[in-house]
């Protein structure tokens, strides 16, 4: 098959390869699905599971991309609850060789059914930005209707979702950007926008949520902007400043079927909107993931027609 290939950690995506690779075999409880679409997250370069398997042993040359969108095309032994010719989308495991390829195998409970109605494409958009939102949220955010929810970031594929999901549950959105991004992040149903290269991040006053996806000084900042009681959620490390009275919570976000149903069942009734950017072939997925110019929204890699 025919898969995109990463070797050496130092070259990031520069060093991606579209090469011929065997088709993967179906393990106890996997199954085998065809991608038609893939989701990639340029972080990956830097997890350490794109390089080593559990143990920390050198699983290079590994094949990444942990979004997908596809057709169950074999089932491994003792494997329920899916079906040959069934339509799914999901998130691969972090470990294993992933979606920028023509076949993957993962973990049937990792998948959930992709209605019919849902194109491959959105369907590839949703798991990492979805599950990431509805779980920053509500496990570890635990927003409560009328709560203030500020999202860093909130022209971005993640961020675009987080919004989306805090003002249907009640919550008043701030987001934040660069300047460029007001007009997304507005469009996407944030009630404010704080331009971070202009604006003073402190004349927001205090907030109940913060929703961290950019890290760093902004981070430390936010930390003090969290209400008695608040938290501060991240996805991109432990927070280096604590709230003075409140929760500081990183995480990774997860699989999860259920969830990943809620998500796709408000696209199909039109509560949630994807963030879909760049949309290139396989055969030019090398090129798509080393853009020249900055990516506006999701890139994902068509990988059948």
């Amino acid at each position: 098959m025919k898969a995109i290939v990463v070797t050496d950690q130092a070259a990031g995506t520069a060093g991606m390869t579209l090469s011929e690779r065997p088709e993967p075999p179906a393990a106890i409880n996997d199954v085998i699905v065809e991608v038609h679409a893939s989701g990639f997250v340029p972080t990956e370069m830097d997890w350490p599971s794109t390089w080593t398997d559990r143990r920390d042993r050198d699983r290079t040359p590994s094949i990444p991309g942990h979004e997908l969108a596809g057709v169950v095309s074999a089932l491994g032994y003792g494997t329920t609850g899916l079906s040959v010719g069934q339509r799914v989308f999901g998130l691969a495991d972090w470990h294993r060789d992933g979606t920028l390829a023509e076949y993957v195998a993962v973990e049937a409970r990792n998948l959930a059914p992709l209605p019919g109605d849902v194109d491959f494409t959105v369907g590839a958009s949703l798991p990492i930005s979805g599950l990431t939102a509805w779980q920053g949220l509500f496990q570890h955010g635990r927003l409560q209707a009328g709560q203030s929810v500020l999202v860093h970031g909130a022209a971005g594929a993640v961020g675009t979702m987080v919004t989306q999901l805090a003002r249907e549950f009640g919550g008043y959105v701030i987001g934040t950007g660069r300047a460029a991004d007001r007009q997304k992040a507005l469009d996407f149903g944030a009630q404010e926008f704080v331009d971070l290269e202009n604006d003073t991040l402190d004349d927001i006053g205090g907030v109940d949520l913060v929703f961290d996806l950019i890290g760093g000084d902004i981070q430390k900042r936010s930390a003090r902007l969290v209400r008695a009681g608040g938290t501060l959620v991240s996805i991109v490390g432990p927070a280096e400043a604590r709230p003075a009275d409140g929760r500081a919570v990183d995480f990774v976000v997860e699989a999860d079927r259920a969830q990943l149903v809620e998500i796709v069942n408000r696209v199909r009734d039109g509560r949630l909107r994807t963030n879909i950017g760049t949309v290139a072939t396989l055969d030019d997925a090398v090129a798509a993931l080393n853009p020249t110019e900055r990516l506006k929204g999701k890139t994902i890699i068509s990988v059948r027609p």
